[in-house]
């Protein structure tokens, strides 16, 4: 993965115009810059995206930005355009003319009283592909409602299995909800091209945070579908493989994550408890799980009597999975993570780094590139206005001076 002026990606050729803001669209469309689209954030004059204020912390270079914005916005360019005025409108209309992706994320209807929908864009370019992300989707009784993050957490179930057993139910550490519709979301715009590769066709993509968060249940829903079992919170441990949960040792905690039976029989030889590894209540993993609590009062007091250390290392030379649980600060500088090359840095116009987390996937023979720092807000809108519909300096001007389009806030 490489830091480069010139898209030598995938998705080279593609242009991707991005009316979405905060996080679920945003992220999707950053995917799509990655792997070598251009991408055109449309942004509202004055506001910007929202995310550019959710801080602290801010980077120090006086644009207000915000950690939050930095994460989605790189591979990207900003043109701020007033949506609301019959001009800026058609501004948007010629731009998504030229496009092969629009992605937005406004409420359901809230962009059709502006001409700017789908049926109006499809109009004027049969092979958009236009991904429309909201809370609840453009049907069903709901579909007039906003949805953040959090609500989604709460209403697709998954906080109803996060947290300890007996205590609350708590939302993910990170806005899981957002970032799995802005997978799904660059998933279907990249069927979607395909599908036209192949026919010539367009399509409008209908995804919804509730949709998203919901099929990520995964094992929990199919336990409850097939099962009649319903989810609950069970802290670290798994609701069927056992051990597969953190253990406290004498100086802290160390994770064990195993997945069939002779891990397990390794473990108990690595523990000192050959016998454990036969005995009928545990030898098998469906009787581990209903018998979990046996084996945790005969296997805790051991674990706590190991050094983290020494037990990781014995659990790596048994080609068992253990290790430690990383602060965040932690993850970022293990050795891996290093030799992965994941944490990549880019420098803004004036010269102010930015440093990122990239694109996961090795690609060998495309790989993701990273050619635009986030930008400020509305930085680019002269430029791309200029070079995308060839607007002369002087319709700019006059764009500019009626506020229909700003430049650099």
């Amino acid at each position: 993965m490489t830091e480069t002026e010139n898209s030598t990606g995938p998705l080279a050729g593609i242009t991707v115009l991005d009316l979405s803001r905060v996080l679920a669209g945003p992220w999707c469309t950053q995917m799509l810059g990655d792997l070598g689209a251009e991408v055109i954030k449309i942004e509202q004059p004055g506001e910007g995206d929202d995310t550019r204020k959710w801080g602290p912390p801010f980077l120090p270079d006086g644009s207000g930005d915000s950690g939050y914005y930095l994460c989605a916005n790189r591979n990207k360019r900003s043109v701020a355009i007033d949506i609301a005025r019959p001009e800026g409108q058609d501004l948007i209309r010629q731009l998504a003319a030229q496009a092969d992706v629009l992605v937005e994320n406004f409420r359901v209807g809230g962009l059709a009283k502006y001409g700017l929908d789908y049926p109006a864009l499809r109009a004027i370019k049969p092979d958009l592909i236009y991904c429309s992300i909201t809370g609840f989707g453009q049907t069903g009784p709901d579909k007039d409602k906003g949805g953040y993050d959090f609500l989604i957490q709460g209403m697709s179930g998954l906080m109803s299995v996060t947290g300890d057993a007996g205590g609350p139910p708590l939302k993910v550490g990170i806005p899981v909800s957002d970032l799995t519709t802005g997978l799904y979301a660059t998933i279907s715009i990249l069927a979607a091209l395909q599908h036209r590769s192949r026919t010539g066709e367009g399509q409008q993509i209908d995804l919804a945070l509730l949709d998203a968060q919901v099929a990520m249940l995964a094992n929990q829903a199919s336990n409850w579908l097939n099962g009649g079992v319903e989810p609950k919170r069970m802290g670290n441990q798994h609701p069927t493989i056992v051990p597969y949960q953190d253990f406290a040792c004498a100086d802290g905690d160390v994770l064990i994550a195993l997945g069939n039976d002779r891990q397990f029989r390794d473990l108990m030889v690595v523990l000192g408890l050959p016998e454990l590894g036969t005995d009928p209540r545990f030898a098998a993993s469906a009787d581990r799980s209903d018998n979990r609590e046996a084996l945790f009062a005969a296997i805790k007091p051991v674990i706590a009597g190991w050094n983290s250390d020494d037990l990781i290392a014995a659990l790596e030379g048994a080609k068992l999975p253990g290790g430690q649980i990383n602060s965040i600060p932690e993850a970022l500088v293990q050795p891996q993570i290093e030799a992965r090359g994941l944490v990549h840095q880019l420098a803004r116009d004036d010269g102010t780094p930015v440093r990122f987390l990239g694109f996961p996937a090795k690609l060998s023979a495309s790989p993701a590139t990273y050619r635009h720092a986030p930008p400020r807000s509305a930085q680019d809108t002269r430029v791309v206005l200029a070079d995308e519909l060839g607007l002369s300096e002087a319709k700019l001007d006059r764009l500019m001076a009626d506020g229909i389009i700003a430049e650099e806030l």
